[in-house]
């Protein structure tokens, strides 16, 4: 075994253990905290919660100061993540920092630099896989949405009640963003800006036809039952559409994945077999072109696929 791994490893645990005798073992006699006696007086807190609190506050101060906090927290919220951006934020570090520590050891400063790329740029496509598929999931109960606010409407409730009724009986994330519709008209703000905010959150083109019928309805009434039903036959026929769409190009995209991960599983493959082969790539300024060439192509061949793949309609 290798000298600096067994340090690393008698580190690990010595860190462990005292992590252990000053967090999770008591300190002394068992007392009943204050705070269990009087509720105006907060919970006592560790030395370890101390120093994550003021960890996050610093985080959050350097985000304010570069104007990030109020986008990345949005995003956040979005994704669906019920975590605060100086957490999210932290954490990430933390995970990085420990990464890089363990690629240091085992690979040297290339493993580093790797790891330092690919966590952080885990964790954005994390938050955009999530936002993805919280936006994918309201898309699909958008229709039942609208059917239970029209029979809603014809059992005789309220706009209002309405929309209530779908934050109370429907699944997340729909539930949440017209539960989040709910709490805004109640505190003041006017329904149509919140139907609006919530179209533009979800990045739905059939919700800004909804709140466009709601607006339109507002203004010179009629029957919104009927509007509704008519938005939701529309929809309906588009996420029929959407999902023919879906299957038919679900082939391309797996053959896009395997494409691009062939150079890669094959460059792995080789270097673990037999790493003398590889080392002509690095040992002049022709491999060193070689290698450029090659990711350049396969970006240009990447984005070709997607465009190919990505309908819109």
């Amino acid at each position: 075994m290798s000298p600096v791994l067994l340090v690393a490893g008698l580190a690990a645990v010595a860190a462990a253990l005292l992590l252990l005798a000053l967090v999770v073992l008591p300190g002394g006699p068992s007392r009943v905290p204050l705070s269990r006696l009087d509720p105006a007086t907060a919970p006592p807190t560790s030395a370890l919660a101390g120093a994550g609190a003021a960890a996050g506050a610093a985080v959050e101060k350097v985000l304010v100061e570069r104007g990030r906090l109020a986008a990345g927290a949005a995003a956040l919220e979005t994704a669906g993540m019920r975590t605060s951006l100086p957490d999210f934020v932290l954490a990430t570090g933390l995970v990085t920092v420990v990464a890089g520590a363990i690629g240091a050891l085992l690979g040297g400063p290339l493993l580093v630099l790797v790891v330092l790329v690919l966590v952080p740029l885990g964790a954005r496509l994390l938050v955009r896989f999530r936002t993805s598929r919280r936006r994918a999931a309201f898309a699909d109960q958008l229709d039942d949405s609208l059917q239970l606010m029209a029979s809603s409407l014809r059992a005789g409730h309220s706009l209002l009640r309405a929309v209530d009724a779908v934050s109370t009986d429907a699944s997340a994330p729909t539930s949440e963003e017209f539960a989040r519709i709910v709490n805004e008209t109640r505190v003041g703000r006017d329904l149509g800006d919140a139907l609006d905010e919530v179209a533009q959150r979800m990045g739905s083109d059939d919700f800004v036809w909804v709140a466009q019928a709601i607006s339109i309805h507002r203004e010179v009434g009629g029957n919104l039952a009927e509007v509704l039903d008519a938005v939701g036959h529309t929809i309906r026929e588009r996420s029929a559409i959407r999902r023919q769409v879906k299957a038919l190009s679900a082939e391309g995209k797996l053959s896009a994945i395997v494409l691009m991960a062939l150079p890669f599983g094959v460059f792995g493959f080789i270097a673990m077999s037999n790493p003398g082969y590889l080392a002509g790539f690095t040992e002049g300024l022709a491999g060193y072109a070689m290698l450029a060439t090659a990711a350049l192509m396969l970006c240009v061949g990447g984005f070709w696929l997607k465009k190919t793949v990505a309908i819109r309609f």
